[in-house]
């Protein structure tokens, strides 16, 4: 029987992790147009016309309704004065899947995807105003989710522990490698965006926001024995952490998608040990690219990861030297590995698991 799914696509205006899960299982579900009836919604001030053209170009035949109002409105009619249900624009559902922001729902299954918990395990460098937000969220859904979806076990036993949500409500799916990450570009125009960002000499990569727990001062502090030989390259958006500009470190801020493409694919290695992820995106992509992986022993790298990367303890500098070193001679090895180990995730597999917990949670809702 086809289910009436309603989904909040707000987050793919912010070109983030988070964008991309949205953006890839929407385009997954409407595959299964046998399974569920997709409604789109989303709110945005800014980025409203990017949020109607990814409705109307990738659910054509879907219903969609992108309001006017950014974020913090949502939160103050959704999260705080739990108003405005969104049935009242998308019609019947029988589920609605939420990410940041709760709504009230009068008929339809409350079902909400939680990437990570980073905010309760840093503190201290969270916005105070996005943890209150997250905060009244949470709270809203441990009271009125019928299912919340979890991209890791790492993340599901954090909702466990620290939002205590009831174990029987929380189910895990993980996420893919994305379109986005498969983006073609060509021999020369990789040659000429590696010459934009004046990378002659082979470099690392790390991928990711510049945040404290991405550990990047232990990552600079392990690669200084090898600097003579390798660049180190940070690609990601500016966050909460003042990192020291040196000789063959270079900082490339934000990418477009084409320039992430090439600065993979020039790389030869992914560098990555983080102290905490909720999935950790970048290393599937580094295994789509065809470059070897340097990643923590902690968290959900080593779910994610399985035995095809260097795993090192991301606490110990020169663990992480030392692994950075073992993936350069075993580099054939962990490519191989790590093209095996993609195999294992799909947004199809994504898709079809998630269905099934719109299911569980609607029979929940109607029981």
């Amino acid at each position: 029987m086809q289910m009436r799914v309603g989904i909040d696509i707000s987050a793919i205006q912010y070109n983030r992790g988070v964008s991309r899960y949205t953006s890839n299982l929407v385009r997954a579900l409407y595959e299964h147009k046998h399974d569920v009836a997709l409604k789109l919604f989303g709110a945005s001030f800014r980025q409203r016309a990017v949020l109607q053209t990814f409705a109307k170009k990738t659910c054509p035949t879907a219903l969609s309704r992108i309001l006017p109002h950014p974020a913090r409105i949502m939160d103050i009619v959704w999260n705080q004065f739990h108003v405005f249900s969104p049935e009242r624009l998308l019609g019947k559902m029988d589920v609605f899947h939420s990410w940041e922001v709760q709504p009230p729902l009068q008929h339809a299954a409350l079902v909400s995807t939680i990437h990570d918990l980073a905010m309760l395990r840093f503190p201290k460098t969270t916005d105070p105003t996005v943890l209150a937000m997250n905060e009244r969220s949470w709270k809203y859904l441990k009271k009125e989710a019928k299912a919340v979806i979890a991209v890791s076990e790492v993340t599901k036993k954090d909702i466990i522990e620290l939002l205590q949500i009831d174990p029987s409500k929380v189910f895990v799916v993980h996420e893919a490698l994305t379109e986005e990450s498969q983006q073609k570009v060509s021999v020369e125009r990789k040659k000429e965006l590696l010459a934009f960002f004046g990378l002659i000499k082979p470099y690392f990569l790390f991928v990711g926001t510049i945040e404290p727990r991405k550990n990047l001062k232990r990552l600079i502090q392990a690669w200084q024995p090898m600097k003579k030989e390798y660049d180190l390259v940070i690609a990601g958006a500016a966050g909460w952490e003042n990192i020291t500009q040196e000789d063959g470190l270079r900082i490339v801020g934000t990418v477009t998608n084409e320039e992430l493409v090439a600065l993979y694919a020039g790389a030869e290695l992914l560098a990555y040990p983080s102290l905490y992820e909720g999935f950790g995106l970048p290393i599937l992509d580094a295994f789509y690219h065809g470059i070897p992986v340097v990643t923590s022993n902690v968290s959900s790298m080593p779910e994610l990861a399985g035995d095809a990367a260097v795993l090192v303890n991301p606490h110990e500098v020169e663990s992480i030297t030392i692994g950075l070193k073992r993936a350069l001679e075993k580099k054939s090895y962990f490519t191989e590995k790590g093209k095996q180990r993609l195999q294992q995730f799909s947004w199809e597999k994504a898709a079809k698991q998630t269905i099934e917990v719109y299911r569980k949670a609607s029979d929940a809702h109607r029981n």
